[in-house]
């Protein structure tokens, strides 16, 4: 499994010392904005916990907002990965609709220091002011997201954009809905159950 503010935590201290201060502070990030909250989480925590003298951190950020963006950022990569990990194995445009819950499936699955709350984007969103560019951040994710899962369904209905737009927000609205329960649930399997539900539907799609 790759290393995640999840995975990353096992890392021994001497371990990290060897990466570049900036690798080392979003890493710090991703573990402390992920575990603890963007708002209750200060400089000093993630400076300490990356082992890197504050002023490192105003040489790579010039502010916790400009941190909290590249976190976000680093986060929308992540996941990236995790999909096209999936869409490697995936065999036509039906399996690549289910990497996309794969994916999100597979983000669910890794052992989080204080175990899994949720999408670590919508989380963050929530605490940041509207306005704040972190929120476009999160925004774009999520409708990179749900055009990923348009693209697949125009493969399955080239000469229908109507029900490919429709299916599309369907299957992305189910997948929001079954993390954020699964974040209140800590655990995955809303989620498992979301793939499930989402293959039903595309069982039909296509046939009428």
């Amino acid at each position: 499994m790759k290393e995640t503010e999840g995975s990353a935590a096992h890392v021994g201290t001497a371990g990290r010392r060897r990466r570049p201060a900036r690798e080392r502070l979003l890493a710090a990030a991703a573990r402390r904005f992920y575990a603890d909250g963007v708002a209750a989480t200060g400089i000093d925590t993630i400076t300490a916990d990356a082992g890197v003298a504050k002023m490192s951190l105003y040489n790579n950020f010039s502010s916790k907002s400009e941190l909290v963006r590249a976190y976000l950022d680093a986060r929308h990569e992540e996941w990236l990965g995790l999909y096209r990990a999936r869409l490697d194995r995936a065999e036509g445009p039906r399996e690549g609709v289910l990497a996309v819950f794969d994916a999100y499936a597979d983000h669910a699955a890794f052992a989080y220091e204080r175990g899994f709350r949720g999408c670590g984007l919508l989380n963050a969103a929530a605490e940041l002011p509207v306005g704040d560019e972190g929120r476009a951040v999160v925004r774009r994710h999520k409708e990179e997201v749900e055009a990923l899962l348009a693209g697949h369904l125009r493969d399955l209905l080239p000469d229908r954009p109507d029900e490919v737009r429709a299916t599309a927000e369907h299957l992305s609205f189910l997948l929001e809905g079954a993390m954020a329960r699964a974040g209140l649930e800590g655990e995955d399997t809303r989620v498992r159950h979301a793939r499930e539900l989402a293959a039903r539907v595309l069982e039909g799609v296509g046939r009428s």
